[in-house]
């Protein structure tokens, strides 16, 4: 007892003592809401596409594929400028069909990138403990990849078009099919993005959503090609045009062929006719719509 009375003695014989309020001040700035969240989300994730805010090692591979992307067209441009041709090698529409490898590699290196460490390291209910609810977080991502694929697969066009420009062909015939070349893979970025993103947010490890993703959309053109080819072979050229419904670079393929006046790069080219083409459309849309219901599926429970 002396001794808890000698160490309340000072406290006690001070008349000094003080509490000091030393907790967080409210804010009183303005709140900007889910909408200035969402936005940034999107505008955050569409820059990690290319790498821009972050390492110089994560920009390599996003700006050599698009590099890749542009140079083959700046190539026929200059070899439609020197011959003075009447025409360009390569179709707008057509155009992402021959580089499709290299678009499935964007899509492989990017779609993890956006949503694979997100889970890994369990960010995404930090997410959502700001204004923002699971369809924000699926919308801005889904947009974000979207977009960057199709400046991936616009600028080229674009450069064939300024080409074409320079070049003096046709004004109109190249702008009918500058347009239709960017309905196409306006498309095409949607689906891709779609079907990448529901892949990688399956796994938190970015190496297996790379090769899953690469996987996918590889083997479903190689074997759709393949048993076209059959198909053809046999004479079974009705056949043809429904087995394109499985891979999504047939789907493309199909849709643009008989809606956008491009030509197939189905066996014989012969595309889908108008009937199957809206069976094409319809499929297409579809697998897009899909895509995003099994995102908002997915993250639902990742949210939790």
């Amino acid at each position: 007892m002396a001794a808890e009375q000698s160490m309340q003695a000072p406290a006690t014989a001070s008349g000094d003592t003080r509490i000091h309020n030393i907790g967080y001040r409210s804010y009183d700035g303005p709140r900007l809401g889910r909408s200035y969240a969402r936005f940034s989300l999107y505008s955050q994730s569409l820059r990690g596409s290319y790498g821009l805010g972050r390492s110089v090692k994560s920009k390599v591979l996003p700006m050599l594929l698009f590099v890749v992307m542009c140079v083959p067209a700046a190539i026929m441009v200059a070899v439609a400028v020197a011959t003075k041709a009447n025409d360009l090698p390569v179709d707008y529409t057509r155009y992402a069909i021959v580089m499709q490898a290299v678009i499935s590699l964007y899509v492989a290196s990017q779609a993890p990138q956006s949503v694979s460490r997100d889970l890994r390291f369990k960010t995404v209910p930090l997410y959502f403990s700001r204004p923002i609810e699971t369809a924000d977080y699926v919308r801005a991502k889904f947009a974000a990849l979207a977009s960057a694929l199709f400046i991936l697969t616009a600028a080229p066009l674009l450069v064939l078009y300024i080409g074409a420009l320079l070049a003096k062909l046709d004004f109109t015939d190249q702008t009918k099919g500058f347009a239709q070349g960017l309905v196409s893979v306006a498309l095409l970025s949607l689906l891709f993005a779609g079907i990448g993103l529901v892949i990688a947010s399956v796994t938190p490890r970015r190496g297996f959503g790379i090769a899953a993703v690469i996987a996918v959309l590889t083997i479903t053109y190689g074997a759709v090609s393949t048993l076209q080819a059959i198909a053809d072979v046999q004479s079974s050229g009705d056949a043809i045009a429904w087995i394109g419904l499985f891979s999504p670079i047939t789907l493309i393929d199909g849709v643009q062929s008989a809606f956008l006046g491009a030509t197939s790069a189905f066996p014989g080219g012969v595309g889908p006719s108008n009937a199957e083409g809206v069976v094409y459309v319809l499929f297409t849309l579809g697998l897009i719509a899909a895509s995003y219901g099994l995102l908002m599926r997915r993250y639902k429970k990742v949210g939790l």
